[in-house]
């Protein structure tokens, strides 16, 4: 599918299904959650956890939902069985959500590894936090926020 805008250039706008980023926002929160509890008791494993989490992060962020870890695991085994797509999104916004989350999880894990946890559990909290709202809400702080960045990049030349 592709949109024409209003400079008449054709601009691609691959969609998903709604419901593979909110499976993959589970799966954050369950990993996010296990770091903040981890953090408490053995430090090195929540560094791990998180380094995991940051990984995934930048790979949905580079490479799109679709070939993300999280993303690979909605489309063979939890797609076949739930039916087809009924409501689709722009992948665009979700690799800039994904790119914000990158931000918090990395900036998390050097916390950490400067020794500096609590710093480290602060800002895997906000990742956490945006990953539950859109979990358990549909609300996708980083496509909420997406809209306003996009303005200030520079047009596509054809």
């Amino acid at each position: 599918m592709s949109v024409t805008s209003n400079t008449d250039t054709t601009v691609s706008t691959e969609q998903v299904d709604v419901r593979g980023p909110r499976f993959a926002a589970w799966l954050t929160t369950a990993v996010l959650v296990a770091v903040l509890v981890t953090a408490a008791f053995a430090p090195p494993v929540a560094v791990i956890l998180l380094a995991i989490q940051t990984v995934v992060f930048a790979l949905g962020a580079f490479l799109g939902p679709r070939r993300s870890p999280y993303g690979r695991i909605f489309a063979t085994v939890v797609a076949p069985r739930i039916g087809p797509a009924t409501e689709r999104e722009p992948i665009a916004p979700l690799k800039f959500a994904q790119l914000v989350g990158f931000g918090f999880a990395a900036a998390g894990l050097i916390a950490f590894l400067a020794g500096a946890p609590t710093v480290g559990v602060i800002f895997a909290g906000f990742a956490l936090f945006a990953a539950f709202l859109n979990a358990a809400f549909g609300i996708c702080l980083g496509c909420q926020i997406y809209p306003l960045v996009a303005r200030f990049r520079t047009p596509a030349t054809a």
